[in-house]
């Protein structure tokens, strides 16, 4: 923590003295994670814009399930929420911000009900294995939020003002400015919810179910010289909630959490070279109450130090290679597990072929060092070949790991010290076909993953973790998109994605719990001149669970948006309406957990 507050305090006086008279001549937009851009050429990679964006309203969750493959647990409006990425669990999903893994040192994973899209340019869905440029857990595919900084002159805010059913309360105000030498972006959120929804055809109500967090995003990029830039991102989550009950226990427990993260990166240009330095700062603490009426409550934190340093060369037109060192320190405290620590080094290489303007492949490899247990070395090549202007073909192979989390190996009790990282085998082909103003986009997958960690209860009457499941995984997705202009100021845009997951505990042949067999999405967008009109459509197939099977459903939403100007000035609004589940559909994605019924949310966006 000392060397990140040196190097903020290095940034700040520098400021005063960097070189102003020969600047640079940068892109307008220095990205946050060049690597997904640069070394991706076998995958695929969606990327959801900011109009996609300020529609879910907050809800990185919705934003996903409606315009992703990916499937979502969510244990009730506004509770925790984790994905199911290509028939793989929470902890296989990596979730990068600006370049590194946040995955919880803890559980292994992220609450997707506590990111707010709302402060990020994009969201980058990148499907496949990642593990040797994002690390521990990217297996099924990883989520990319980004920071884009724009060194270019301008200032713009934006205020955005949400309420809906059940007296949930939205404000946003994000604010951006630019120049030549210096760029930021500030978001600042805050959300809260009596969440007290009916459950259909039930007569009960969600209970217990109120919440209310604080998000604050800031970032800051500086032109120190005609080739050097400093950027430094920070994130703080201050987050308070009630855990609902479901259908046969009323809820009484509460849980805080606050989560920071803080990164400085120096970033250095040459005509052939591009080094970067990178610091970062992650802790996570929590307080869990059983009785949110009493004041007895047990404790978690876990930090996270992290230094890597990483080197881009052009070798010639032809070959490129991107290589970078990173160390971590993890330190933990908690009731349940302790104080563990543990210190990680890596090792990366990634070499980039061009042979010609149709074909470009990438190979890499990288080991990990752990104080805890011996990791494995992991290894990807992905590649594309546009056999025409129209049609791509891209394929990917790799090897992939997760190493397990503190609760893994110290919660007490059910820790096992005896845990082994897990390893997972992956391959992915896939077709890009243009036709006019139709994209289709079609993937096969076939991963195998084997030392899988899972929870058991034991002989002594407590859950233990164990390497015991060998997991098959094997699938197809298919993509549709389609703009098309009708006449002046009118437009249709047409976008589907269907997958179709088998994922098999190898030693019983039988699908895991809670993973669907087949899942759909799909929207409709009409737009004429400042309004817009859209649909949004959900199929989630039966999935099972544990003595039995959740049954299928289907939701949707239907909402407008209307922009203009006010009186011709520089100020413009945006209000939206959007009735969600518009049919009034029944349905669970957790085990006695219902979903919320019919309900409306208004936004109103204000531009300057």
């Amino acid at each position: 923590m000392k060397e990140l507050i040196s190097i903020v305090l290095v940034f700040c006086a520098t400021v005063g003295y960097a070189q102003r008279d020969s600047i640079l001549k940068l892109d307008e937009v220095v990205v946050s994670d060049s690597r997904i851009k640069q070394y991706a050429e076998g995958y695929k990679v969606t990327v959801i814009q900011d109009s996609i964006i300020q529609r879910a309203n907050g809800s990185l969750t919705s934003l996903l399930a409606f315009n992703s493959n990916i499937y979502f647990k969510e244990n009730g409006f506004g509770m925790v929420s984790s994905p199911a990425f290509r028939g793989t669990n929470a902890s296989h999903t990596a979730v990068v911000w600006n370049g590194i893994n946040i995955n919880s040192q803890l559980n292994g994973q992220v609450d997707f009900n506590t990111i707010n899209p709302f402060n990020y340019n994009s969201v980058s869905i990148r499907s496949g294995g990642g593990s040797v440029q994002y690390g521990s857990g990217a297996i099924g595919g990883s989520i990319h939020l980004n920071n884009d900084l724009l060194f270019k002159e301008h200032f713009d805010n934006q205020v955005s003002i949400g309420y809906e059913s059940f007296q949930t309360k939205k404000i946003n105000y994000n604010q951006t400015f630019g120049s030549r030498l210096i760029s930021y972006s500030l978001g600042v959120n805050y959300n809260a919810s009596d969440n007290n929804y009916k459950y259909l055809n039930t007569g009960k109500e969600n209970k217990n179910g109120e919440f209310n967090n604080l998000n604050l995003n800031w970032n800051i990029g500086y032109v120190l010289s005609e080739n050097q830039i400093l950027k430094l991102y920070h994130q703080t989550f201050i987050g308070d909630r009630n855990f609902s009950g479901n259908l046969v226990v009323l809820g009484r427990s509460k849980y805080k959490d606050n989560q920071y993260r803080t990164q400085v990166e120096w970033e250095r240009f040459g005509t052939k070279a591009i080094s970067k330095v990178k610091l970062a700062y992650l802790q996570e603490e929590y307080k869990y109450f059983e009785n949110k009426d009493a004041d007895i409550y047990s404790f978690g934190k876990v930090s996270n130090f992290l230094a890597r340093y990483s080197l881009d060369y052009k070798l010639s037109k032809f070959f490129r290679v991107n290589s970078f060192l990173e160390y971590n320190n993890y330190k933990g405290a908690g009731d349940s597990f302790g104080s563990p620590k543990r210190d990680d080094f890596s090792a990366t290489a990634l070499i980039k072929h061009i042979i010609s303007s149709k074909i470009a492949y990438n190979l890499s490899v990288r080991q990990d060092f752990s104080s805890d247990f011996s990791s494995p070395l992991v290894f990807s090549f992905d590649g594309n070949y546009s056999l025409t202007d129209n049609y791509q073909i891209k394929i990917n192979a790799s090897k992939n790991f997760r190493t397990p989390t503190f609760n893994d190996l110290y919660w007490q009790p059910g820790g096992n010290l005896e845990l082994v990282p897990e390893k997972s085998y992956q391959l992915d082909f896939g077709n890009i076909l243009n036709i006019g103003a139709v994209s289709m986009q079609y993937n096969g997958y076939y991963i195998s993953t084997k030392d899988m960690i899972k929870w058991l209860p034991n002989n002594d009457g407590f859950w233990s973790p164990i390497n015991i499941e060998d997991v098959e995984i094997y699938g197809a997705e298919a993509k549709i998109e389609a703009n098309y202009s009708l006449g002046k100021n009118q437009e249709l845009g047409i976008k589907t994605n269907y997958a179709y997951t088998v994922s098999e505990d190898k030693s019983t042949n039988e699908q895991l719990i809670y993973v669907p067999f087949h899942r759909a999405n799909g929207s409709l967008e009409y737009r004429i001149a400042d309004l817009n009109l859209f649909y949004q459509h959900l199929f989630n197939g039966a999935v099972s669970i544990v003595g039995g099977e959740l049954k299928e459903y289907q939701v949707a939403n239907l909402g407008a948006t209307y922009t203009a100007d006010i009186l011709k000035t520089d100020l413009k609004y945006t209000i939206g309406v959007t009735i969600n589940n518009v049919f009034n559909t029944y349905y669970e994605n957790v085990a006695l957990r219902p979903m919320p019924n019919r309900n409306i949310q208004t936004q109103l966006i204000l531009n300057f």
